[in-house]
């Protein structure tokens, strides 16, 4: 960063995502947290098709990633930061394309020995014709984030849903895993803790963000053995894919199978700063605020990443 007495930061937020509207929301809050620790220029930027242009009239010390979904965190806006050498938060061009493409990313996890389900992908004709594997499974979009596009085939089911006519052509379907939804956030090379999310049905977008949607046990309330496990491979996932800053890695853990019931669902290189997210929520727990944190987003911010 420069040396200014008050280093500019930029908040990437909104774009034009399936995820906008969290985004928005993310960056309204880490602006916020930013201005709270009264170290910075703040200034909120909604990243539109004339980004390039309004980051090189503003200049900033840092940008600020506040962006969810396609474009802001797939490597896109990462490789523009880097060609117009501002250093940013987050993860950087390999690592989130990488991340961004989950069956890419679950070749990686497979080659280091991170358990994850077994899954395929489709054309959305394949997946309508009949099942592709047998129920219960999943099918998700490849290249979205926040549970956008999900759909549950539950066991006995006669065929497959309906798909809608705006899902991408190729699809990912995936084994569904009974049991525990569990997730663990990584700042820098630690881990912050295990959160247990408790739902009453799937744990869809409007879980996710919308207040109540969802309960959170943090830390969560599992043997020892398990907790050490998703730590563990929240670390080995946030390595093996390069990634930086903060990231969170999503889990399935079915009690039934002991420490072989557990496996990872994805890796989020842009996990949620809303008031309902789960990483200031871990942070909180571990002691760190969150101004503190964002402080230490921007102050982990740099280019060739």
């Amino acid at each position: 960063m420069s040396s200014r007495a008050s280093p500019k930061v930029v908040v990437l937020m909104g774009g034009p995502s399936a995820e906008r509207e969290v985004s928005l929301s993310s960056g309204c809050e880490c602006a916020a947290a930013l201005r709270e620790t009264g170290l910075y220029e703040v200034i909120e930027l909604d990243a539109g098709a004339d980004l390039a242009r309004r980051l090189e009239d503003l200049r900033p010390d840092v940008a600020f990633n506040a962006l969810h979904g396609r474009w802001g965190e797939d490597g896109c806006v990462q490789g523009i930061l880097e060609w117009l050498r501002i250093p940013y938060t987050h993860s950087g061009v390999l690592a989130s394309a990488l991340a961004m493409d989950k069956e890419r990313t679950k070749d990686v996890f497979r080659s280091a020995g991170i358990p994850v389900t077994e899954s395929v992908v489709r054309s959305k004709s394949e997946i309508a014709a009949g099942h592709v594997m047998k129920p219960p499974y999943v099918i998700k979009p490849r290249n979205e984030g926040s549970s956008v596009g999900i759909y549950l085939v539950l066991e006995g089911a006669n065929g497959p849903p309906a798909i809608a006519e705006d899902m991408p052509d190729r699809l990912m379907v995936e084994t569904y895993i009974p049991g525990r939804e569990l997730t663990t956030s990584v700042m820098g090379d630690r881990a912050l803790g295990v959160t247990e999310i408790l739902t009453d049905g799937w744990y869809d977008y409007h879980a996710k963000y919308a207040p109540g949607g969802s309960r959170h046990v943090v830390p969560a309330e599992i043997p020892d053995e398990i907790t050490a496990l998703c730590e563990e491979y929240a670390i080995r996932a946030h390595e093996v894919l390069g990634c930086k800053g903060v990231s969170r890695t999503d889990f399935r853990w079915n009690p039934d199978l002991g420490a072989d019931g557990l496996v990872v669902l994805e890796i989020n290189t842009q996990p949620g700063m809303t008031p309902t997210s789960l990483v200031p929520e871990q942070a909180g727990v571990k002691g760190i605020g969150f101004p503190e944190l964002c402080r230490w987003m921007v102050e982990d911010a740099s280019c060739d990443r």
